[in-house]
């Protein structure tokens, strides 16, 4: 079955979706995106997805025509046409196509594309057995808390984790942990959850955001500190989360085991809860 995509109004095989070589997207990083999920056909945190697109295109002064009613609607029917289940929705949209300066044009019309592929959840035993990351330099701009298309030092980093064997980069700044190259970051001390606050320095995760609702309902305390960075061999537990992986334990830093060496039992109350809300069931381990 062939792909289908979305641009700019219509619904199009993917490989006839063409951008101009003038869009400033693709000149400036002039974007903004969003990704999310869905289970069993039913997706998971659109709301708050498109709030927080909403909230960047005000950053950026990027004016978004379409209503978060008709940009749901649209990945909805991308999972239909595309006979998908389960589904990972990428959403970009431009300030549009343009001359090649750099201050904002005058007339220039948004642009916006959709796709919509099989998504591809982490295993029980994969979780179980945790993941392996390195820590690397935070190198990006000082507006993490918009999510643009400017990620080259995302990248980086993700790719000096993949020459090195590792699912994830965690990015360090000042000595300290910030996040995680493309997921939010969180180790455990002491029984409580500790993550970076959320400023301009980090992305306000959708995922990160039921995290704290999740560990209050559980009486899980969260500490909205940096984490240091020789703390990361110590913490009882770490893990990871996004929007295609929920909670992902990590149990090896540099090569050297950290976390327990396993899933704790804060993120497996974690994963459990999402599990529920996801999958519509209790996990059954």
């Amino acid at each position: 079955m062939a792909q289908i995509s979305y641009l700019n109004g219509e619904f199009l095989p993917h490989e006839e979706c063409k951008v101009p070589i003038d869009d400033r997207g693709l000149l400036f990083a002039d974007a903004l995106y969003e990704a999310w999920c869905s289970h069993n056909k039913v997706f998971f945190g659109s709301r708050e997805h498109m709030a927080r697109l909403r909230y960047g295109a005000e950053q950026i002064k990027l004016d978004i025509p379409w209503s978060d009613d008709e940009i749901i609607g649209v990945a909805e029917k991308l999972q239909e046409l595309n006979g998908l289940t389960n589904t990972l929705v990428y959403l970009q949209v431009s300030r549009g196509v343009a001359p090649r300066l750099h201050q904002f044009p005058k007339d220039a019309k948004p642009s916006i594309f959709m796709t919509a592929r099989p998504a591809k959840f982490p295993s029980w035993e994969d979780r179980q057995k945790g993941i392996k990351c390195v820590t690397f330099p935070d190198l990006r701009w000082g507006r993490c808390d918009i999510k643009t298309v400017n990620l080259l030092p995302n990248v980086l980093a993700r790719q000096a984790a993949a020459e090195k064997g590792c699912y994830e980069a965690i990015l360090i700044r000042d000595g300290v942990a910030i996040e995680a190259a493309a997921a939010n970051f969180y180790a455990v001390l002491d029984g409580k959850i500790y993550t970076y606050p959320k400023t301009p320095r980090i992305l306000g995760g959708i995922t990160r955001s039921f995290i704290f609702k999740f560990a209050k309902e559980l009486g899980i305390p969260i500490v909205e500190e940096g984490i240091p960075e020789e703390k990361i061999w110590t913490a009882q537990e770490m893990f990871i989360s996004s929007v295609s992986i929920d909670v992902y334990p990590v149990t090896n830093v540099d090569g050297k085991v950290a976390g327990g060496g396993k899933m704790g039992p804060v993120s497996l109350a974690l994963y459990k809860k999402f599990h529920e809300v996801n999958w519509g069931e209790p996990l059954k381990i």
